[in-house]
């Protein structure tokens, strides 16, 4: 007798691949999600009245020895339209992407860019110099920068083995 390693990953598959129904029922729950999440969002209707429109830009927060580091991606907006403020640890990104809007009568027309007001907040794990706070906004990415006190900074204690 011998020991096979058990794969739930490809007990799925071959569930997948033995019952055609289950496809089905994955591409139903996939479009189902799909209405939804659009209509929430406000795409299904025709002004958006109902329901604001809302985005979420992608952001990367990075932290090194000396700085926490936050980068936006903003893509079309200027600097002008998104503020940054640091209130004790935690640190507010808000703004709006403003939208175009063209009405043609006898062509269909789609959008799939995202429009509307946004706001990240992070918290940060150790304090930092708010009076130090360097932002800078370039080809769509706003960079921000937060130095920490001295606190904050992780510091390395040797231990000594006897």
């Amino acid at each position: 007798m011998s020991i096979i390693k058990r794969s739930p990953a490809k007990e799925v598959d071959l569930w997948r691949n033995e019952f055609p129904v289950s496809r089905m029922l994955q591409t139903f729950q996939h479009d189902m999600n799909r209405l939804f999440d659009g209509f929430f969002r406000g795409d299904v209707l025709d002004n958006g009245s109902f329901f604001t429109n809302t985005w979420s830009p992608a952001v990367d927060l990075s932290e090194t020895k000396d700085a926490y580091q936050i980068q936006a991606e903003l893509p079309g907006l200027k600097k002008e339209d998104v503020k940054v403020t640091v209130e004790e640890n935690t640190v507010t990104i808000r703004g709006e992407k403003k939208s175009e809007s063209e009405k043609k009568e006898a062509n269909y027309h789609r959008v799939e860019r995202s429009y509307g007001s946004f706001e990240r907040s992070f918290s940060l794990p150790g304090a930092i110099k708010n009076d130090s706070v360097d932002a800078h906004f370039e080809e769509g990415v706003l960079t921000v920068r937060l130095p920490k006190t001295e606190e904050a900074k992780q510091k390395l204690i040797d231990v000594k083995v006897k």
